[in-house]
């Protein structure tokens, strides 16, 4: 019998059993196609020892007039900007307040817990205070909050103090702004929990809110804010010691939003604001779009002169998010979708509605990717390139049956743009460890989905999907530096695609990689067949190990959806190490490996784990079988 050539279709498909999907792959974990077939996606190296506080949900890179490669990092504590590795603190501060007197340390002492006296501080937990000219010098640095009642709060001394007050008559205390919550806090009151209960009128989240942040850079300055917050502004020539403002208390602002949802800078420099308060109003209208005089961001006042302007969207009840593609700005609300082009005075912008009952899951789950916009909804996926699409997802079902819809706001996108990937990331239901249950589901991401917009799907059509797990909480895919970057648990930042190794803390440690097959008939699935050799087609190309291998197993099957066999009724699985050898170019592999292996289906497992894996990159060619028929029985 002449050899069997394994070459399944690419991409992965989940939407039906192993058996329907034949001559498919049906499982990924840290794979992606290239040219049809499947290979180890690349490794990822933390950028610096350094460190930041909080979870961070934004990115953005841009470069300074004087040649600064920055990258603005929103977390739900604080706001940082990167430059070389090391974290720039530029959040903002709320208020100052001059104080006597104000920490004291009950008896017993000595202690490191501190009462601080501020009558109306404003401050929640968690938020951070940094005192100065306290006549004990101890005093005099960053603090976290734990909140006590509206005029006193407690900090923690890094060592004790006796029992007494201290700090002078002239101590200062900046507060920065209230932090937000890392995760997505559960409404209260009415229509939050069962039929009825709570209080009407009540159903609003908990003071700390899921911190989101927009950002994006006007020339080489910054324009920031976080959702239901205000505008910050931080000029990139006060340098990198400095802290962001308000952008109405820079010099000739006038009439900027005091509150709004999103912010956006568009190509032609007018600075949106999408969800916010009226002119001479302080309550945010989440339909409302305004924006400023186009080369002045800080100039929101309407004049014959002048090119600010606003305009309300009818369809939906919010705004969620926005994005540029080619000459226009596609806005998402909560049910619809609306182009806005610019038109010159009087009128400066138009919208019109591009299409309607359509969901976006989260505000930051729309990117643009190759001229066309992507984004996932809160039951399918979507594109955009002049007409509103649905993407066909061979792995919808897994995906929206897998997703934890209560942490929706917390799914978010990019590019990777060198691979033709859009790359979705989101909370699973039973999460990393496996614990988390539908009464109980993690909150914490850890699953991608990918979309790769130029593979053949192998039936006539263009675009494939795969999955795997990973930890990350924001990524950003931009021209101006080497690799992508994403922002992790340990809250650093990492360079994908740097090396085949997991570099997330400075140490290299093996990524655990495998794809698995549908179900393939050996012949025409009547007859068992009897698979003796295998001749192997990897590439081990980039790998840093001297001697990269992967293991490849054939799972056979009595009958299709049967389960897999057992070794002791006919014959179990098989598999073999394919290595290359120290002494022959990496693209020499092993010729063949024998094997015993029988069955009417199989199942084609490829997979680099453990400590082998570690230096390894591969990428699966074409391998072939050989097979001997073997009977109906």
């Amino acid at each position: 019998m002449p050899l069997k050539k394994f070459q399944p279709r690419p991409g992965v498909n989940k939407e039906n059993t192993r058996y329907v999907n034949e001559n498919g792959w049906y499982d990924s974990e840290k794979v992606r196609f290239r040219q049809g077939t499947p290979e180890k996606i690349g490794g990822w190296l933390r950028i610096s020892t350094a460190t930041f506080l909080g979870i961070c949900r934004s990115l953005w890179n841009w470069v300074t007039l004087i040649g600064d490669n920055l990258v603005g990092v929103g977390t739900n504590l604080k706001f940082y900007i990167e430059k070389g590795g090391a974290y720039y603190d530029i959040t903002p501060i709320r208020d100052t307040a001059t104080l006597s007197n104000p920490f004291y340390i009950a008896p017993p002492g000595p202690s490191t817990t501190v009462l601080v006296t501020d009558t109306a501080h404003g401050a929640i937990t968690g938020d951070y205070v940094t005192f100065s000219g306290s006549t004990t010098a101890n005093f005099n640095a960053e603090f976290s909050i734990t909140y006590n009642d509206a005029n006193s709060y407690y900090i923690t001394l890094p060592s004790a103090l006796a029992t007494g007050t201290y700090g002078g008559t002239t101590v200062t205390a900046a507060y920065q702004i209230n932090v937000g919550a890392s995760i997505q806090l559960p409404l209260t009151g009415w229509g939050a929990g069962a039929w009825g209960s709570g209080t009407w009128g009540s159903g609003t989240a908990t003071a700390t809110l899921f911190r989101l942040w927009t950002q994006n850079n006007f020339g080489q300055s910054l324009i920031f804010g976080y959702r239901g917050g205000p505008v910050y502004y931080w000029d990139a020539a006060t340098g990198l010691g400095s802290r962001g403002v308000l952008l109405s208390s820079v010099a000739g602002a006038s009439d900027v939003p005091t509150v709004q949802n999103v912010l956006f800078v568009s190509d032609n420099r007018f600075v949106f604001a999408f969800g916010c308060n009226d002119y001479g109003e302080s309550t945010l209208n989440p339909m409302l779009i305004r924006w400023s005089a186009q080369e002045e961001p800080e100039n929101w006042t309407v004049s014959p002169t002048k090119q600010a302007g606003s305009l309300t969207l009818s369809h939906g009840s919010e705004i969620v998010t926005a994005v540029q593609t080619r000459q226009e700005i596609v806005v998402f609300t909560d049910s619809s979708i609306y182009s806005l082009q610019y038109l010159g005075p009087p009128a400066v912008w138009s919208q019109q509605i591009l299409g309607d009952n359509i969901s976006i899951i989260s505000s930051n789950a729309a990117v643009v990717g190759s001229g066309r916009v992507y984004w996932m909804g809160v039951d399918k996926f979507y594109m955009y390139d002049g007409r509103v699409n649905t993407l066909t997802c061979d792995l919808r079902k897994y995906i929206y049956n897998d997703i934890n819809l209560e942490q929706n706001e917390q799914v978010f996108c990019s590019t990777n743009e060198g691979f033709n990937e859009v790359w979705w990331f989101y909370c699973s239901i039973t999460g990393p460890d496996g614990t988390g249950t539908s009464e109980n589901p993690n909150t914490t991401i850890d699953r991608y989905v990918v979309y790769n917009y130029i593979e053949s799907d192998g039936k006539g059509g263009q675009g494939i999907w795969y999955h795997g797990s990973m930890a990350r909480t924001a990524w950003l895919d931009s021209g101006l530096r080497n690799y992508p970057v994403a922002a992790t648990y340990s809250y650093n930042l990492v360079n994908h695609e740097e090396g085949v190794d997991n570099g997330e803390n400075q140490i290299a440690l093996p990524i655990d990689s495998y794809i698995s097959s549908s179900e393939f008939d050996i012949e025409d699935g009547d007859k068992f067949g009897f698979v003796w050799r295998m001749l192997p087609d990897m590439n081990f190309e980039g790998s840093t190990a001297a001697s990269p291998s992967v293991v490849m197993t054939l799972i056979p099957m009595q009958n299709s959806g049967s389960g897999y066999n057992n070794p002791t009724s006919i014959g179990g699985s098989d598999n073999a190490t394919v290595t290359r050898t120290a002494t022959v170019p990496i693209e020499q592999y092993t010729g063949q490996v024998y094997i015993r292996v029988r069955g009417r289906q199989m199942i084609m497992e490829i997979s680099s784990t453990g400590a082998a894996a570690l230096g390894v990159q591969w990428q699966l060619g074409h391998p072939r079988f050989d097979i001997r028929q073997d009977g109906r029985r």
